[in-house]
């Protein structure tokens, strides 16, 4: 009773509001308070051909405008690869050359086949094989004055520490080559210029200085977001932009918040199933639609899709765009029944085929759907993905339908490495099965790739070193039968032989041991031959679980993620257990 409470209530109070102040400062998205940098390094300007070297037009020689001349060299330094032969290609490249020729030169090139790039093409070759020589002296020029780059503008003061910066370099001109069969390719990437980039640096710094004669399109102070610079690229109309390094604070603190809310969708996936089930009997058309749509994203981690940009030619889909001319129902189909093929380009104009048997109730709603449509209509009319990501994070803050993707490609991986991994076996051997379960999402996610070019020398270089490696050990072998057939005689008595018999062993040992390591090697490449790992690995599998599965297997952590990699997810590497589970 005689505890002074009403003279400490009043100060208890003001500690309460100083509190929820300081969070509702965090919650409105304060990322930083101090952010100070160079900006970033622009490629050096275009140098003239030297006069020894010429273009030819129909069998003229023609002195180009330093403008055309500089995107002749982009199709001439890509003559040896085969986007060069493409239709698509050299249409998009010609018509974009011709933009940047002068009146004159347009009205003289009007044909790309009387064009002769030939010793464009050879100054280039030339060009690169003297890189290949260069001598000691001038490699370690060549990487002071790289190194003198990255100290002045590869760093920033981030809260008034010193941060690494990622991709401080802007890209350099060139030709746009795409993935798969892509539309837009051979259209020339420009050049960007100061006045194309955004600044972002706090109000209390020093602002980058531009190149002479330049300035900036724009300077924010905006600490809402975590990129350094920005600029709109021409081709796809894509915002591009600076970041901290992969292994900064903030990234690993994005990183981290990235897969924990993946990993927070576990506890709810079995209610958000449930509940679409549900919604696939729904008398709203929109629920059914946005209830099949789900089950897609779900159970085939198909992307939402997004609306095109204004301008943007590319006929790539994703679930909620996909139309009519992309799905074929079959009632039975190789010996299954209720079967939806999947025909379409996804992103980066990535081919998707699927032959997926479904539940019933999603093939009849299908069916539904189709009824009087014609081919180029959407499938899902009555929907967009702005529409179910709204949906979905009413039924859990945060989620969306990439979050799905990045849970069942996580979910999938660590299911995977439970089935494939042997503690038992080599290093070598659990390696394969990483990369089995590793592909097995990229299966999933569509994470495909060309067969590079090398691949077959690759592999019949590779099977030569492993032919070479049988002789040797079947050589290896000879040569223990016979010293244990004469240690035999001399009945294993004299020592020297003895030590020679184990010397022998060792020799078939090792060759056993090296002939294996280059088999699962050759298996390995061989499966993921057109089947892009790194894409997975990076972007949608929780490192947490490569980093316990590497734990727990005894495999160092450097035979799965590379030194960049490493960096990136040193979070992860720092904070898991052997026994983590997704």
């Amino acid at each position: 009773i005689n505890f002074p409470l009403l003279e400490i209530l009043p100060h208890f109070f003001i500690i309460l509001l100083f509190v929820r102040w300081e969070e509702e400062k965090y919650e409105d998205g304060v990322k930083w308070k101090f952010l100070e940098h160079n900006g970033p390094y622009f490629p050096p300007e275009y140098q003239p051909l030297p006069d020894t070297v010429h273009f030819y037009y129909d069998g003229e020689k023609v002195k180009l405008s330093p403008a055309a001349e500089e995107v002749a060299l982009f199709f001439a330094r890509m003559l040896d690869h085969e986007y060069t032969t493409k239709k698509v290609f050299r249409e998009n490249f010609f018509e974009d050359w011709r933009k940047e020729m002068t009146d004159e030169e347009r009205c003289l090139i009007q044909d790309l086949d009387k064009c002769d790039f030939g010793e464009i093409h050879a100054m280039h070759k030339a060009k690169v094989e003297a890189r290949k020589n260069r001598t000691k002296e001038e490699k370690q020029g060549l990487k002071d004055a790289n190194q003198k780059i990255v100290d002045e503008y590869g760093y920033c003061m981030l809260d008034h520490h010193k941060e690494r910066i990622g991709n401080f370099k802007i890209e350099p001109p060139g030709l746009f080559r795409g993935r798969g069969e892509h539309p837009k390719q051979g259209m020339l990437k420009k050049r960007i210029q100061p006045e194309d980039v955004i600044i972002n640096c706090s109000k209390e710094s020093r602002i980058p200085v531009p190149p002479a004669g330049h300035c900036w399109k724009e300077v924010r102070h905006d600490n809402s977001v975590t990129w350094l610079a920005s600029w709109t690229e021409n081709i796809q109309g894509y915002i591009k932009y600076i970041m901290l390094n992969a292994n900064s604070k903030l990234k690993g603190e994005k990183d981290w918040e990235k897969y924990e809310v993946a990993r927070k969708l576990k506890t709810c996936v079995d209610n958000i199933r449930n509940q679409y089930h549900l919604d696939l009997k729904s008398k709203e058309i929109v629920r059914r639609q946005r209830a099949v749509a789900l089950y897609f994203i779900d159970k085939l981690a198909l992307r939402a899709g997004n609306e095109k940009e204004e301008g943007e030619t590319a006929d790539t889909v994703g679930c909620c765009s996909l139309r009519v001319e992309h799905i074929t129902l079959h009632e039975q189909l190789d010996g299954n029944k209720c079967v939806v093929e999947f025909d379409f380009l996804g992103k980066d104009s990535i081919r998707y085929y699927n032959k997926v048997p479904v539940i019933s109730k999603v093939f009849n709603n299908l069916k539904r759907f189709l009824k009087n449509k014609q081919p180029g209509d959407d499938l899902f009319n009555r929907l967009s993905t702005a529409m179910l990501n709204k949906h979905l994070s009413s039924l859990m803050p945060g989620l969306t339908a990439k979050v799905f993707r990045t849970y069942n490609a996580s979910i999938t991986l660590q299911q995977q490495l439970k089935e494939l991994s042997n503690k038992s076996d080599n290093v070598a051997e659990k390696l394969l099965s990483y990369n089995r379960a590793n592909r097995a999402v990229a299966i999933l996610c569509n994470h495909q790739r060309a067969p590079p070019k090398t691949f077959d020398q690759s592999m019949t270089n590779l099977q030569g070193k492993i032919d070479a490696r049988k002789e040797q050990l079947s050589l290896a072998k000879t040569e223990l039968k016979e010293a244990k057939k004469e240690a035999k005689k001399k009945g294993n008595s004299d020592p020297k032989l003895q030590t020679v018999v184990k010397r022998k062993k060792a020799a078939v040992k090792r060759c056993e041991e090296q002939l294996l390591k280059m088999e699962v090697q050759a298996t390995d490449r061989e499966e993921n031959k057109q089947i892009a790992l790194g894409t997975s690995k990076l972007n949608y599998l929780d490192p947490r679980i490569s980093v316990a599965w590497c734990k727990n297997m005894e495999v160092p952590v450097e035979k799965i993620y590379n030194k960049t990699q490493r960096d990136k997810f040193a979070w992860a590497i720092d904070m898991t257990e052997a026994d983590f589970e997704f």
